[in-house]
């Protein structure tokens, strides 16, 4: 399933729209290790394009 995510995340990088839509979905459905696995890559590969939307993506959600 991260495969596939990273695939998906490349074809859509054209629109942040997309690409946030995209990578929340995805979020929903991996593993928590493959999730810091997608936000090294994401970081690595879109850092400079998507930036402020990688770390609203990847910002802990405080417990209750």
């Amino acid at each position: 399933m991260l495969k596939y995510t990273k695939e998906i995340l490349t074809k859509v990088s054209f629109d942040a729209q997309l690409f946030e839509k995209e990578l929340k979905k995805a979020m929903k459905l991996l593993l928590p290790v493959e999730i810091n696995e997608l936000k090294r890559w994401c970081y690595e590969k879109f850092g400079k394009l998507y930036s402020s939307l990688l770390n609203r993506c990847f910002k802990p959600v405080p417990a209750n």
